[in-house]
């Protein structure tokens, strides 16, 4: 791709982390300031961790790995075993820009 959506409009905060946090993957909020691991709607992208705490996108454009097969536009997304996926029922609405099928990620703005 010639183009690149890299720093749009990001918005980085910091949450404790539980130990099931990996970098790269989906999170969602599980306590107050405490994120861990997304089964189902997340909230943002981990992107750093450190001592603990992890650094999560919550908003912006990030590339994130997916499962089966997704297309660009609004989707309904959830996140299970580290990859979001469309899911028409539960899923929070993001809007895809781009999918690298070869790399297996999609870029998403949150």
């Amino acid at each position: 791709m010639d183009i690149s959506f890299n720093g749009y409009d990001e918005g980085i905060v910091t949450f404790e982390a539980e130990s099931d946090v990996q970098v790269g993957q989906p999170v969602m909020v599980c306590d107050s300031g405490k994120v861990k691991a997304a089964a189902g709607a997340f909230c943002g992208i981990c992107t750093g961790l450190r001592n603990g705490y992890a650094a999560v996108q919550l908003r912006g454009y990030v590339k994130v790995p997916y499962n089966d097969t997704l297309a660009v536009g609004y989707k309904k997304l959830s996140a299970s075993d580290g990859k979001v996926s469309e899911d028409t029922s539960d899923g929070r609405e993001i809007l895809v820009l781009d999918i690298d099928k070869s790399a297996g990620c999609a870029g998403i703005i949150l």
